[in-house]
């Protein structure tokens, strides 16, 4: 628990209301949408605005307190799990869209603003802000700012990175600095916007961010594609890719993934076969209708045994819909879902599949796969329970094979979860001794004293998912 000395100065900043310490409190933010990590904070604290949020991190640093910045807790990484106690830092309070720039096509927004309502604004004025996590319904911009997160559209249009301008950011002294700006270009010095996008909280803590949007699309259209054989549909991924056509959106689902996501949908997705590719293009009406004639073709050429184009806007959003509940209906199949994501180059989709399937087979494992196919981004899903610590065992060495074949395919751990606990066992054997110091020395230089986030990216000797409590 906190001082009573530490308690009275963040009462001073924020009011007796936006500070809670009870136990009920603490519990509910103990732990974030990652299986199997919990642990409790000494309090939950929400500031108003960035010079409170300041001068929070200047006491936390003084008393050398943790702190975790926190959205809605969306995350698969235990990246906003208090493992090491301290303050959570709750952003309820600063949740606005501070402006959506006409002329300079930018959106400028708090980070507890909700993913979509900023989306849903933007698209009101006839602009487009690509990235769309699966759970942009309840994520904050904070969050995906954190993570970088990644999304459907990312194939086409890349991640939630891509489309930072600029930050205002409190360093771990207190200090506040803004990067970037409304611009096209700027080379001025070290990219600290690009440094902060993805650093999980660790460097320090975004309070406001600028975002570049694009024109909304005029036209979209949403193929299913069936198939008996999945090696056939990974391979389709790679022809669809090898023909220089960039569709906006290029998923995979497994059969017991589609089972799940149709008892769930209920919305007539095919679950006697053994995969489908969900597809979508959008841009001018002539160029859609072109490059989906095409891709049409090719998943038939890939052995697909039926190819159908959503006949309407309601059936499109249906199967996207379906697609970005993947997670959610497997999580009704066992007590403990597991989801990860590994990341392989687009040729390495087939073989990537097989690998994960070989795995689960070796380890007597319910492993689902479904994901951002276009991209090479796979979410491997296992399916099993806590409680049984002997199947846990296997799943662990399952995913630590997983992770060793993408990096040998030319891959990476993490597409857009994000390293946070779960991954950080792993991180070096991705980026190498070196590339792991380096890191290392951004943070001593930016938080000496280790309060921001801590815990997380870089690795301690336990290698396994624990419950951590206080």
């Amino acid at each position: 628990m906190l001082a009573n000395e530490v308690k009275e100065k963040l009462i001073k900043i924020v009011g007796l209301e936006n500070v809670e310490d009870s136990h009920v409190e603490r519990l509910v933010y103990s732990y974030d949408a990652t299986p199997q990590f919990q642990a409790l904070p000494d309090a939950v604290v929400s500031p108003r605005n960035t010079k409170e949020v300041a001068e929070i991190v200047k006491i936390c640093n003084d008393y050398n307190i943790p702190i975790v910045p926190r959205g809605s807790g969306t995350n698969l990484c235990a990246g906003t799990c208090p493992t090491e106690g301290g303050i959570v830092l709750l952003f309820k309070h600063m949740n606005s869209i501070l402006e959506i720039d006409e002329e300079n096509l930018t959106v400028t927004v708090q980070p507890g603003v909700i993913t979509l309502d900023m989306i849903r604004a933007v698209e009101e004025k006839g602009l487009f802000y690509p990235p769309d996590p699966s759970s942009l319904k309840i994520s904050t911009m904070g969050g995906n700012i954190n993570e970088n997160s990644g999304g459907l559209r990312g194939l086409k249009y890349g991640v939630t990175g891509d489309y930072v301008l600029a930050l205002e950011v409190v360093l771990a002294n207190g200090e506040v600095i803004r990067t970037g700006g409304k611009l096209a270009k700027d080379v001025a010095g070290y990219d600290l916007t690009r440094l902060m996008v993805g650093s999980e909280g660790t460097l320090g803590i975004v309070t406001e961010a600028t975002c570049k949007l694009i024109p909304k699309p005029e036209s979209k259209q949403t193929m299913l594609a069936l198939y008996q054989d999945i090696e056939a549909a990974a391979q389709t991924v790679s022809s669809i890719i090898a023909s220089k056509v960039i569709p906006t959106t290029l998923e995979f689902l497994d059969q017991p993934t589609l089972k799940v996501v149709e008892a769930h949908a209920q919305i007539g997705l095919p679950t006697d076969v053994q995969a489908v590719l969900l597809i979508e293009q959008d841009g001018p009406c002539e160029v859609v209708k072109r490059e989906m004639e095409k891709m049409h073709a090719l998943c038939e050429q890939g052995q697909a045994i039926s190819v159908q184009i959503a006949e309407s806007e309601d059936e499109a959003e249906a199967l996207r819909t379906a697609r970005r509940s993947a997670l959610s209906a497997l999580a009704r199949l066992k007590p403990t879902t597991i989801l990860e994501d590994a990341t392989v180059p687009r040729s390495e989709i087939a073989n990537m599949v097989k690998a994960i399937n070989e795995i689960a087979e070796k380890y007597e494992l319910t492993i689902c796969t479904f994901g951002h196919a276009g991209d090479g981004n796979l979410h491997p899903t296992c399916l099993t329970d806590i409680r049984n610590h002997e199947e846990i065992e296997r799943v662990e060495k399952a995913f630590a094979e997983i992770f060793e074949k993408a990096i040998a395919l030319g891959g990476t751990i993490t597409g857009e979860h994000g390293v946070g606990v779960m991954k950080a066992p792993y991180l070096e054997r991705k980026l190498g001794e070196a590339g792991m110091a380096a890191m290392k020395a951004i943070k001593e230089a930016l938080d000496p004293n280790h309060i921001m986030n801590p815990g997380k990216v870089f690795a301690k000797d336990c290698r396994k998912r624990v419950v951590v409590s206080r």
